[in-house]
């Protein structure tokens, strides 16, 4: 099943339990879906994009809970926390801190990279094997942190 079926599923179980918060961001997710394809003109939407879209509006959410804590608007926070949560549920399990790790001391390995010099050419392959598995920030500071 496409995240976008198991996407409208899910809006019909939150309407019919009346979960405000599960609603609200299970219809932005599928209207970014929608925008994605729009803008595809009718093509089909990757998995690949469509992680890439919970993704980035995981990330949009954290960026405004912590703006929302550093004003003191912990009403506000306490939103955007909880359609993190919901969103969250339609990724891939997440990798720990020891996965990533190996996972990027294999690529590090197999790409022969050396030095902090050998940054791009490993985030490059990186990114693409541990899309959706891990945020491009936690696998950037890992590389770094291995390459020094």
């Amino acid at each position: 099943m496409s995240l976008e079926n198991t996407i409208s599923e899910a809006i019909k179980t939150a309407m019919r339990e009346k979960d405000r918060v599960a609603l609200d961001s299970l219809r932005a997710v599928k209207s970014q879906i929608l925008l994605l394809q729009t803008e595809a003109r009718g093509a089909e939407v990757s998995a690949e994009q469509e992680i890439a879209i919970l993704q980035r509006m995981i990330k949009q959410r954290k960026d405004s809970y912590e703006q929302f804590m550093a004003q003191g608007r912990t009403d506000l926070a306490d939103v955007e926390e909880a359609q993190m949560k919901v969103i969250e549920k339609f990724l891939p399990k997440q990798l720990s801190e020891e996965e990533l790790e190996s996972e990027i001391k294999k690529i590090i390995s197999e790409t022969g990279a050396e030095t902090i010099k050998d940054l791009g050419k490993v985030m490059g392959v990186a990114s693409k094997a541990l899309a959706g598995k891990s945020d491009g920030k936690s696998i950037s500071e890992m590389v770094k942190k291995l390459l020094s």
